[in-house]
């Protein structure tokens, strides 16, 4: 199988060009989701607010402190659906981005890969909001009241940690499929990843430190999935080399 790239080398200007018009159609699709998800931002930050208080009940109160920020309230929160909503789109632009360097017989697994880049971003969300946001708000209104502090939170500060933990267990999550292609690739195998897995542990705490607030017990609670997610990739790339080995072992049956 051949690439489409084979006989000419795109310039690196052909490239840039390529991934511009990418990030172009990814901001549209965006811009367009947050059209659509203004109007139901008051759901949206009844939804995004349900966690804390749901855990925490009359212990805690949110608070506004500025003049305006109920409005850019109501922008964050439609902006936060919005990524999710156009994520589709996004992963689809990605795909295409990388598209023209497989080969032919690799560019078929387009839709699987937004389909399930999709899920994983939404699964990894869902996790985070269902399982890590209501440990995680227990143990920190656990600690004001350990000081004889009544918890008062400003819906900016709340905004800001809820929603860059949701995306950030939204990316991780995508490890399992990146995995899958790079496997089916051959860019990376199962005796790889296993002899990087103590490099894996290491790096899932620094990747968690980076991408969650300066605080252990949230990054704790991203690099345990972390640590998880890699030993499921571990099994995703085994279970590619047991089919790309088939497919080898079949012409040679044949000519047998």
């Amino acid at each position: 199988m051949t690439t489409a790239e084979d006989t000419t080398t795109m310039p690196l200007t052909s490239h840039l060009e390529e991934l511009r018009w990418r990030i172009v159609r990814a901001v549209i699709a965006i811009a367009i989701a947050f059209a659509l998800t203004y109007g139901f931002a008051n759901h949206v930050f009844a939804f995004l607010t349900q966690p804390l208080l749901a855990t925490l009940g009359d212990e805690v109160d949110l608070i506004g402190t500025g003049v305006t920020e109920a409005f850019f309230t109501k922008l964050k929160v439609s902006l936060i659906a919005a990524l999710f909503l156009a994520s589709p789109v996004i992963f689809f632009q990605i795909w295409g981005f990388v598209a023209p360097g497989l080969y032919d017989n690799e560019k078929r697994y387009a839709r699987p890969f937004v389909f399930f880049a999709t899920l994983f971003f939404i699964l990894g969300a869902s996790f985070c909001y269902y399982a890590v946001f209501p440990i995680a708000f227990a143990f920190f209104v656990d600690e004001f009241l350990s000081i004889g502090v009544e918890p008062t939170l400003r819906i900016t500060e709340y905004l800001s940690f809820s929603s860059r933990m949701l995306l950030a267990f939204g990316v991780v999550f995508e490890l399992p499929v990146f995995t899958f292609f790079l496997a089916r690739v051959g860019l990376v195998d199962h005796k790889m990843m296993i002899a990087w897995s103590r490099y894996a542990v290491v790096g899932s705490f620094i990747l968690a430190a980076i991408l969650t607030p300066a605080d252990a017990a949230s990054q704790f609670l991203m690099a345990c999935p972390l640590m998880v997610l890699y030993g499921i990739s571990i099994g995703v790339a085994y279970f590619i080399a047991g089919r790309n080995k088939e497919k080898v072992d079949e012409p040679e049956k044949d000519e047998e």
